[in-house]
């Protein structure tokens, strides 16, 4: 097949757990898939791993807007100017107390988690706008429907990701792109090696794969819908019916005293 008629993806942090998983899925199904992350190493494994003839790689800071911008630029060319989705998957999780947290670590969480895909969602709009049909998916988390304690400026970052595409799924109406999110609690991926642990892990679980979250991939990259929501209807459901009691239900959720 010629790569030009093959549909492309574009994905940030494929090196592991989702974006590696989504990158497996969407090549097996016969896409072309950017890889992008700041490992060189583990996204040439992947590279041949799923077919050089159908990927390319670049190492990429989503953070360093300029780093990005190049590794647009280095895909659109293996892909003749295409670009049917950007996968925004790339982000860092600290656990812990507010206080607790390193100052530089929580700027660096905005840096990656919101900032990385403002980066991205800019650098690629031309190439997007000029491919028919394009979509725009970010992963964002359970955690943006109410405040996460121990994952606080995570939470923030994803409560902005809410936000923005949101709006971008408004205003890129007009240039045939589709913008969604995908809002799924805690998902079995290296993100979670931590020694500290939330609370809510321990009261929620870690039972969502990342094969099963790259098949929500591949259904928001088929569908129209804003927000797809993995395992979450009742506290979305809840979150609804009583606004009120929103903090008293995320705190018997997911909260321990200690």
């Amino acid at each position: 097949m010629n790569i030009n008629s093959k549909k492309t993806i574009f994905i940030t942090g494929a090196a592991s757990g989702i974006g590696r998983a989504t990158a497996i899925l969407f090549a097996q199904k016969g896409w072309f898939a950017g890889l992008f992350d700041i490992d060189e190493k583990a996204l040439s494994d992947l590279s041949k791993q799923i077919g050089e003839n159908n990927s390319c790689f670049k190492k990429t800071d989503v953070s360093r807007p300029e780093m990005v911008k190049e590794s647009v630029s280095f895909f659109s060319s293996h892909t003749g100017g295409r670009m049917d989705v950007l996968f925004n998957c790339a982000g860092i999780l600290r656990m812990g107390y507010f206080e607790e947290i390193e100052h530089a670590d929580q700027i660096k969480e905005v840096e990656v988690n919101l900032k990385g895909v403002i980066n991205s969602i800019y650098a690629s709009f031309n190439v997007l706008k000029n491919t028919q049909d394009s979509r725009i998916i970010s992963m964002c988390s359970a955690s943006a429907i109410y405040g996460t304690p121990e994952l606080a400026t995570y939470s923030a970052t994803k409560f902005a990701v809410r936000g923005l595409t949101e709006a971008l799924n408004i205003e890129f109406e007009r240039h045939d792109i589709i913008v969604s999110d995908i809002l799924v609690p805690y998902v079995q991926t290296p993100l979670l090696e931590q020694e500290r642990k939330a609370a809510s892990i321990e009261k929620l679980g870690i039972d969502i794969t990342p094969e099963q979250v790259a098949d929500t991939v591949w259904k928001a990259a088929h569908g129209k819908k804003v927000h797809w929501m993995m395992k979450l209807t009742l506290l979305r459901f809840a979150s609804w019916l009583l606004p009120f009691a929103r903090k008293r239900l995320v705190k018997a959720a997911i909260w321990e005293d200690k």
